[in-house]
């Protein structure tokens, strides 16, 4: 499982030029899944995102995690974070989920981070979406799975 984490003053998701999520401060987060997913996996995940200390305190030194700023989540799904480019120029994605379980795994993320942040927004899982942010910093980490799962 991979997150990308962005430190954003605002983000966006359209679907048919129709926003369907929107937050203020917080984390864009897009995800994607493998076939090796679990929700143990999910969980430990979910637990390093939701604690993560990269908001700026009043010092301006990143302490803060979302809860400290009231901050909300945009989650997006994106397999394309399994394009496997070492041959040729044309990504494989054999490597991300298999389509309905990595949807279940996606909504399994939605409501276990609904648990422990009032503003969650998502996208749509599947569908062609027009992600917008402002990213703040700019701020961006990526968790992977392989590293913090072992």
């Amino acid at each position: 499982m991979k997150f990308v984490i962005q430190v954003v003053s605002e983000g966006s998701v359209k679907i048919d030029d129709k926003v369907v999520g929107e937050i203020g401060k917080g984390f864009v987060v897009l995800i994607g899944v493998n076939n090796e997913d679990t929700k143990e996996i999910a969980d430990k995940m979910i637990k390093k995102l939701i604690n993560l200390r990269i908001f700026e305190d009043e010092n301006g030194k990143t302490n803060l995690a979302l809860k400290d700023v009231n901050g909300a989540l945009l989650l997006i799904s994106q397999f394309t974070l399994y394009a496997d480019c070492k041959k040729g120029n044309r990504p494989s994605f054999i490597k991300a989920g298999e389509p309905k379980m990595a949807n279940e795994m996606y909504e399994y993320i939605i409501e276990k981070c609904r648990e422990f942040v009032e503003d969650v927004q998502t996208g749509e899982f599947g569908a062609y979406m027009k992600v917008s942010l402002v990213n703040e910093g700019p701020f961006t980490i990526v968790l992977d799975s392989d590293e913090i799962c072992k």
